[in-house]
């Protein structure tokens, strides 16, 4: 096997909680201090010294080890708060580790968060060259490409108007065209696409393929779209609370990870401008929380959201999947889009439709002015059966299939 491009050997990365992480501290701010309240000030600086000031310390990461090959194609997942999002700005030289070594042999692209390395007051067009020249391209180089990343992204029409104009699934449908087309040798990509909608997301994935397949580079994709990932990746890394629990086959990673799902909803993108999820939660009919039900029962679901701008509209949709990823249907509120302010909602799944597995609810705001943009939470819940044996006179294997309706039998004679 070739030499790897990345090797992480026990990384950390540690922080202070109650720590300042916001701006910078300026000598007159310090000297304005020390004047206001001396004392407090001499104190709480021996204490420091002295090492009696506590503070309490959170391992995002700790002891993560792991080798990527050229070529590779590694999907990274885990719940929100696992560690997948540090690792990331990590291997982007964003922020240094606490402890532990990083090698990296090769030029690396990275598209983690809507914006990054966009300048907001500058164009698309001046945009794209400068993060041509951040990736170490030449003018001319990307110049080059500059038509092919413009084709790709789909904002042609508003590529000499300030980014600060565009809507965030615009800032990630030009900022992935970038990294794709600026033939990093690493590119990492974190859960930005799940703000594109879903043609421009496949049109992601597939040019995700193409480079890997045609030119050999490799990826590191970090999404909560399990189809997505099994669709890219043929190998998963799993993180929990930091750290690395399974490195595997996807399919039996995934497999793994959707059989320990909590029952608690998953922030995946909590909203933007227009709109904020609140809460979802999965009812009975007496709208008690539950997250396991029968088959014939109704169940509800339940969401809680603020619309914060009458400028677009918004509709409310989710899709019902199994825990390994089939789409067993998808329903669009039928109302008229939601007025500013604090809402909710209930949608009630009928009884005799769901077969006894696990399910996820993955619900979404969705906005379109001028393209998609999402606001996305999912949760977990478990479907069960009273009385198989009784009822199918002794029957005990399961009864097949994603849904399980109640068939309507006549005896002809």
């Amino acid at each position: 096997m070739s030499e790897p491009v990345i090797e992480v050997k026990n990384i950390g990365k540690k922080y202070r909680l109650g720590q300042n992480r916001g701006g910078y501290i300026a000598l007159r701010d310090v000297l304005a201090n020390v004047f206001k309240s001396p004392f407090s000030f001499l104190k709480h600086k021996a204490k420091v010294v002295a090492g009696l000031e506590k503070q309490e310390e959170f391992w995002a990461l700790k002891n993560v080890n792991f080798t990527i090959h050229k070529g590779e194609v590694i999907g990274i997942i885990g719940r929100n708060g696992a560690g997948k999002s540090t690792l990331l700005k990590i291997l982007s030289q964003i922020t240094p580790p606490t402890e532990g070594e990083i090698t990296i042999r090769g030029r690396v692209g990275s598209l983690l968060e809507v914006g990054t390395g966009f300048h907001p007051e500058l164009t698309g067009r001046e945009n794209i060259f400068l993060n041509g020249a951040i990736l170490g391209m030449k003018r001319a180089e990307t110049a080059r490409k500059f038509d092919q990343i413009v084709e790709f992204s789909g904002v042609g029409k508003f590529i000499d108007t300030p980014v600060k104009r565009y809507s965030s699934g615009m800032y990630v449908r030009l900022a992935f065209s970038i990294a794709a087309h600026m033939e990093p040798d690493i590119l990492l990509v974190d859960e930005v696409l799940a703000v594109g909608d879903a043609e421009f997301q496949k049109k992601c994935l597939g040019k995700m393929e193409e480079v890997t397949r045609q030119d050999g580079r490799t990826i590191i994709f970090i999404s909560h779209n399990m189809s997505a990932i099994q669709e890219l990746c043929e190998k998963t890394i799993l993180f929990e609370d930091g750290k690395i629990t399974m490195v595997g086959r996807t399919d039996d990673v995934i497999k793994h990870y959707l059989s320990n799902m909590p029952t608690e909803p998953t922030v995946v993108r909590a909203g933007n401008e227009f709109g904020q999820i609140n809460s979802m939660k999965i009812v009975d009919t007496s709208l008690q929380k539950i997250s396991q039900a029968y088959i014939d029962e109704e169940i509800g679901i339940e969401v809680e959201f603020e619309i914060l701008s009458n400028e677009r509209d918004v509709f409310v949709n989710y899709a019902i999947m199994t825990a390994d990823n089939v789409e067993v249907l998808h329903t669009i509120y039928p109302g008229k889009p939601f007025g500013v302010g604090k809402h909710k909602i209930i949608s009630w799944v009928p009884k005799n439709l769901l077969n006894n597995l696990k399910y996820r609810v993955f619900l979404s705001l969705v906005s379109y002015n001028p393209t998609t943009d999402h606001a996305i939470s999912e949760i977990y819940f478990e479907m069960n059966e009273k009385a198989r044996e009784e009822k199918y006179h002794g029957y005990t294997d399961g009864i097949h299939g994603v849904v399980r309706p109640e068939i309507k039998w006549e005896i002809k004679n």
